[in-house]
């Protein structure tokens, strides 16, 4: 009785160790996800700072162009302000400061890498949910998607999004143009981390009692979360 005492106790002990290697890992991934995710609204917003900076500048020397009618020089200075503010340019309003900075900073990146996006969000500016969660659950998801996409021609890349509010839900849809048939539920970016990401945000959705659906056909993958607000 006495060995079967101690081979509980030790059984136990294996089981609180391997709570504290999860519980470690899951706070290293957030560390790290949320350092990531910062670095790129960061670098999104100091891009507009800094084309908002030199605004008068631009204004300036088309001013200038105009002034000595050289039409041809003005029209290809707009052209490559044009340009550059694709790269900075807040496409998305949604009422909430947070997530607007995570969608935003992740559809700069799509459009670096020549996606196609079609977005529509509207949610209140106040949610249940934690915000580095929230950033986790839908940052994870883009990247999935635009990692999905940069695999295709470029004619072929397409991610739609749609939020909205459902009642007392928070609504996340996500529909993304795939290479063929395949389980990308699982994610496309190789590496043991990823597939972590992927579990993780399962455990977020199941953490705020949420739900979350994929579905994959031929040429394209989706997902819909639901959240409480």
């Amino acid at each position: 009785m006495h060995i079967a005492h101690r081979t509980d106790r030790i059984g136990t002990g294996g089981n609180m160790l391997f709570d504290r290697l999860i519980r470690k890992r899951v706070a290293a991934y957030e560390n790290e996800i949320a350092k990531k995710y910062y670095a790129e609204i960061e670098s999104m917003y100091t891009k507009m700072r800094g084309w908002r900076h030199d605004y008068r500048h631009h204004i300036q020397t088309m001013k200038v162009h105009m002034a000595n009618r050289e039409y041809e020089e003005t029209e290809k200075y707009l052209a490559m302000l044009d340009e550059d503010l694709t790269q900075v340019e807040t496409v998305i309003r949604t009422g909430n400061r947070m997530v607007d900075a995570i969608l935003n900073s992740k559809l700069s990146i799509a459009a670096q890498k020549e996606i196609t996006v079609k977005a529509q969000a509207n949610i209140p500016v106040t949610l249940s949910v934690n915000e580095l969660d929230l950033c986790i659950i839908i940052g994870n998801l883009l990247d999935n998607a635009i990692d999905a996409c940069a695999a295709l021609p470029i004619k072929d890349r397409l991610i739609r999004i749609y939020m909205d509010i459902k009642g007392n839900y928070l609504y996340f849809s996500l529909l993304n143009t795939a290479e063929g048939k395949k389980r990308h539920e699982f994610g496309t970016t190789k590496g043991e981390g990823h597939g972590f990401g992927i579990s993780r945000l399962d455990a977020l959705v199941k953490k705020y009692n949420g739900y979350i659906k994929r579905a994959s056909e031929d040429g394209a993958f989706s997902t819909e979360v639901l959240l409480p607000r």
